[in-house]
C-alpha cells in the first residue's frame, strides 16, 4: 500500500519547515509552522453523537485529584472502557480527538461506557511511576463501580503512550481486565526498524512526523528520567506474556515508526498462546486516530475497536 492521498497531499504545507529549517530560523517559522500544523489536522466539524452523555469528573489518585470524561451511551452494555490518549507521555488533553472523539464514538458504536483519563503528563519534574499512578487510580476506581452491576465487563485500552500506560495498569493492577485495547502502541524503549520497503514510501514525510532513534531516547528519557535499567512497567512490551493474559486487540498504523513495537506484542503474544487478534490500518501514519472520523482510516479502525468491546459483551455473564 502507499501512503493516503488524504494525508500525502497535505505534506506540501511542511515545505521548507523541516527541524533544520526551523532551528536555523531561530524561532521565526514558530507561529507559521503552528498554523500549518493546524491546517494538517482539519478534517472538518464534529459533533458528538447525540445518545451519549457526555460529563467531567475528578477521580482521587496517590497524587491529588485526576480529571476524567465520561462518555455512557443511551442503551449501555454493561461494558466499560478506560481510555488513555497518547502524546509521548508528555502532551494530550481530554479535549484532543485521540481522547475525546475516540471516546465518544467508541460508546456511540459498542455501547459500552468509555472513561477517559487525564493523567499528569511527564515535564522533567514529573516523571515515571506518576502518570501510571493516576491511570491506575481511575482503572481501580472504575472497577468498583462496576463491580456493583451485575454481569458487567471491563476494558482497558489506550494509544501510543496511552497504550503502554494501559497495558502496565492492566499488568499491575489485582483487578483483572476482560480485554485490553491498543492502537498504535509504544511499548518498547528500543524499537526495531520497519521493513525497508515502508521505510522508502516513509521518506516522503517531514522529519518532525518520523520516530528516529533520538526521538524515542527522547520519550523514555523525559518520562523515566534515563535510558538504561528501564523499569520494566515503564514501557511493558518487554513483560513476559503468558497465557492468561486477558483477550488482547493491536491496532497499527502502516507507515509508522513506532509499529513493529506493537507487532512485537502479537508476536509474543501468539508464541506465548494468549488470545490476541490485530489489525493493520492501510495507508495511514501514527497517531491516526487523533482526527475526525472522515479521515480515511479512522471510521474502520473505530469500527474494528468497538467489535472488540462488543466481544466483551458478548462474553458477559
Amino acid at each position: 500500500m502507499s501512503l493516503d492521498p488524504y494525508y500525502r497531499d497535505r505534506l506540501s504545507l511542511f515545505d521548507g519547515f523541516s527541524n533544520a529549517d526551523r532551528a536555523a530560523a531561530g524561532g521565526a517559522l514558530d507561529e507559521a509552522f503552528q498554523e500549518r500544523l493546524i491546517a494538517y489536522g482539519d478534517d472538518g466539524p464534529w459533533s458528538p453523537p447525540i445518545d451519549v452523555v457526555i460529563t467531567d469528573e475528578v477521580v482521587d489518585g496517590p497524587h491529588g485529584a485526576v480529571p476524567i470524561r465520561r462518555y455512557v451511551p443511551a442503551d449501555p452494555s454493561g461494558v466499560a472502557l478506560l481510555w488513555v490518549h497518547g502524546g509521548g507521555f508528555a502532551a494530550g488533553t481530554l479535549d484532543w480527538p485521540e481522547a475525546h472523539v475516540v471516546s465518544a464514538e467508541l460508546a456511540a458504536r459498542s455501547a459500552a461506557e468509555v472513561v477517559s483519563v487525564d493523567y499528569r503528563l511527564a515535564d522533567g519534574t514529573t516523571r515515571y511511576p506518576v502518570p501510571l499512578d493516576d491511570v491506575l487510580a481511575v482503572w481501580e476506581q472504575l472497577d468498583d463501580e462496576r463491580s456493583t452491576v451485575p454481569g458487567s465487563r471491563t476494558a482497558i485500552g489506550g494509544a501510543s503512550a496511552g497504550a503502554a500506560l494501559a497495558l502496565a495498569a492492566s499488568l499491575r493492577s489485582d483487578r483483572r481486565a476482560d480485554a485490553v485495547l491498543l492502537a498504535y502502541p509504544f511499548l518498547h524503549a528500543v524499537v526495531p526498524a520497519l521493513p525497508s520497503d515502508v521505510l522508502a514510501e516513509m521518506a516522503v514525510l517531514p522529519d518532525f512526523m518520523r520516530f528516529p532513534t533520538e526521538s524515542i531516547d527522547w520519550m523514555v528519557e523525559n518520562y523515566v528520567g534515563r535510558l538504561d535499567d528501564v523499569p520494566e512497567l515503564a514501557l511493558p512490551g518487554i513483560v513476559p506474556v503468558t497465557p492468561d493474559r486477558p483477550p488482547l486487540s493491536v491496532l497499527l498504523s502502516e507507515f509508522d515508526d513506532l509499529r513493529p513495537s506493537g507487532e512485537l506484542l502479537v508476536a509474543a503474544s501468539e508464541a506465548a498462546g494468549a488470545p490476541v487478534r490485530s489489525r493493520l490500518e492501510p495507508g495511514v501514519l501514527h497517531g491516526h486516530l487523533n482526527r475526525h472520523p472522515v479521515a480515511p482510516g479512522v471510521s474502520p479502525s473505530l469500527d474494528w475497536l468497538a467489535d472488540g468491546l462488543r466481544a466483551v459483551g458478548n462474553h458477559a455473564g
